[in-house]
């Protein structure tokens, strides 16, 4: 039987389940994983400015700017940490509507981020066509075809089949949410997977919640990776509010793909700070009192902030110096995208089939 590992994090540690094999983590693993201090403070500040970027684009969609808005306050180690483990010129990434943090993370601008939410001309990902940060920046590596809870993990799938049968040396990472996890698309993808020893990481945010409805009324099983056990291949739980803990599994997922082991499913455990979308009410399902108390225990902003002060790799000067860049940085790059045009309506019928080519 495949095992479903735990890895334990810096702050939240997730105690082993008769069945589950644990991985310890042990202190000052960025020297382990290879990380300098350099590197650290880059992957902090990345994710600074994904939060700073992500509270500006709720605060557009408040003020009627932007349509539509699913944050990813509270994801952001998980997404981050999981993106910048992989090759950023080799791999794949099949991202989901909740994944600007990744975006970010692989070099997608404030800029371009406030055009995609804005529907401006200069959107990147679909010309301002489709969902925020949905289409494909391939530029970037990114895919995210569908915004159809786990219909991008079939096709994520035949990414991991096309690196495999030109024997490539690529990875695809596919993520998803928990709600997507109860999908059969998801069911099928993995089996599919499974069964081909695919190069493939199924990345799994599961912020107990999907939408509205908690875990327990989702599913029988506390743990999403376990489901691995009857695809053939493992899965891992992993704190998604520590960095560290998330590169760490994420890379042993990737070595395993690249030589040929086949996937592996992690599931990161997350807190969702905010509504699952600009349009969700979470006062009807989620009280005050939890949410104050998992920004407090699970930030993943907090919890690297206090290991690189504790590790005297950042000082209080520097943190309020990264917060202000970023500030600096998402003000510039509002100014932009609210001056910028909306796409001429001429151009409405561009990048479609014509009459003519219906069914060929």
């Amino acid at each position: 039987m495949t095992n479903c590992n735990s890895v334990r994090g810096m702050g939240l540690a997730t105690k082993s389940k008769p069945g589950i094999a644990a991985v310890t983590a042990s202190e000052n693993r960025h020297n382990l994983l290879g990380l300098t201090a350099e590197r650290l403070l880059d992957i902090y500040q990345r994710m600074v400015l994904s939060r700073t970027l992500d509270q500006r684009v709720w605060q557009l969609n408040r003020q009627g700017k932007a349509a539509i808005v699913a944050s990813a306050q509270g994801h952001e180690a998980a997404q981050v940490g999981s993106a910048l483990a992989l090759d950023k010129d080799r791999d794949l990434f099949f991202t989901y509507y909740r994944s600007m943090a990744v975006c970010v993370a692989l070099g997608v601008t404030p800029t371009e981020v406030l055009l995609t939410f804005m529907a401006k001309v200069g959107e990147p990902f679909s010309g301002a066509r489709q969902f925020p940060l949905h289409g494909a920046y391939m530029q970037h590596r990114i895919i995210n075809v569908s915004n159809v809870v786990a219909a991008h993990l079939t096709k994520a799938d035949g990414a991991a089949l096309a690196f495999k049968t030109r024997q490539e040396f690529g990875v695809v990472i596919a993520y998803f949410g928990d709600g997507a996890s109860s999908e059969g698309e998801c069911h099928e993808a993995m089996n599919f997977a499974g069964v081909h020893r695919l190069p493939i990481i199924f990345f799994c945010e599961n912020n107990r919640y999907a939408i509205s409805v908690p875990l327990d009324k989702q599913m029988a099983i506390q743990d999403v990776a376990i489901r691995a056990q009857g695809y053939g291949f493992p899965g891992v739980v992993v704190d998604g509010s520590d960095l560290l803990a998330v590169m760490e599994a994420t890379g042993n997922a990737a070595a395993r793909a690249r030589a040929g082991e086949g996937p592996t499913l992690i599931e990161a455990k997350v807190e969702r700070f905010m509504p699952h979308t600009s349009d969700d009410d979470d006062r009807r399902y989620r009280s005050k009192a939890e949410l104050e108390e998992m920004r407090g225990k699970a930030d993943p902003l907090g919890k690297l902030r206090s290991y690189l002060l504790e590790q005297g790799i950042l000082t209080p000067e520097m943190d309020k110096a990264y917060l202000a860049k970023a500030l600096a940085e998402v003000n510039e790059a509002t100014d932009f995208a609210e001056k910028a045009p909306y796409p001429d309506t001429s151009t409405f019928y561009d990048h479609l089939h014509s009459p003519g080519t219906r069914g060929v």
